[in-house]
């Protein structure tokens, strides 16, 4: 059986003490950290920057971080975010002109690649930019906020997804992003992710490590 990852959204965690929260939910069993950008633009929501992201990497964190980017395409932040270190950048295919494009740039600077497909948004992307997609992120919220409800609708998507993907023949990670937790883990992994984005059901628990394997016990149960 495929091992499946957790990628910890830090849009939960306690932002006056990021860097321990994050070195803390490494510790628990956190496979990835998803940083989540908002410019107050894409969605209503401002978070985090490049500088953040150095400060986290300042602290001492070397765990893989995944740049979730909910922002107007900008190649110049895309750069700065890949020259302080990210492993990952993800990105809204629809609010750009040529989704390819940026793939490339981001894959050609040496960082891996992704993009994400809104509650609203069609899989269509998947299909046209196979050859440069390194993940394909489910979003099963809507973008912006932490903490909200998972769209029972997103099942269906992530298995379609995941059937793309098998066509494709490429070595594209399917992840999921919103409401995940505990009580719905065993159905959602079903559908066949790859990486699970969870943020408010880990930080919003008592004890980190105690709620990561209270998920990870689902894993292999069938739904």
């Amino acid at each position: 059986m495929k091992k499946i990852l957790i990628s910890t959204s830090i849009l939960s965690a306690n932002f006056a003490y990021i860097g321990e929260e994050v070195k803390n939910v490494i510790k628990a069993g956190s496979d990835i950290i998803h940083f989540d950008v908002m410019d107050n633009f894409y969605v209503k929501n401002l978070t985090f920057g490049p500088v953040i992201y150095e400060a986290i990497r300042n602290y001492g964190i070397n765990a893989p971080i995944e740049i979730h980017l909910m922002t107007r395409l900008s190649k110049r932040l895309i750069l700065e975010f890949i020259e302080k270190g990210a492993d990952c950048i993800i990105f809204h295919p629809e609010i750009c002109k040529d989704t390819n494009q940026i793939l490339k740039l981001i894959k050609t600077n040496g960082c891996k690649s992704g993009i994400a497909f809104n509650p609203n948004v069609s899989l269509s992307f998947l299909e046209s930019s196979k050859k440069y997609l390194d993940i394909a992120l489910i979003m099963s919220v809507n973008p912006g906020l932490g903490g909200q409800k998972f769209i029972e609708s997103s099942l269906k998507k992530i298995s379609e997804a995941r059937k793309i993907i098998k066509k494709t023949g490429e070595k594209i990670l399917l992840s999921v992003d919103g409401g995940i937790n505990s009580r719905n883990v065993a159905k959602i992994v079903s559908s066949g992710p790859d990486i699970l984005v969870i943020g408010s059901a880990i930080f919003n628990s008592s004890n980190y490590k105690t709620e990561i394997k209270k998920i990870r016990n689902y894993f292999n149960i069938k739904y």
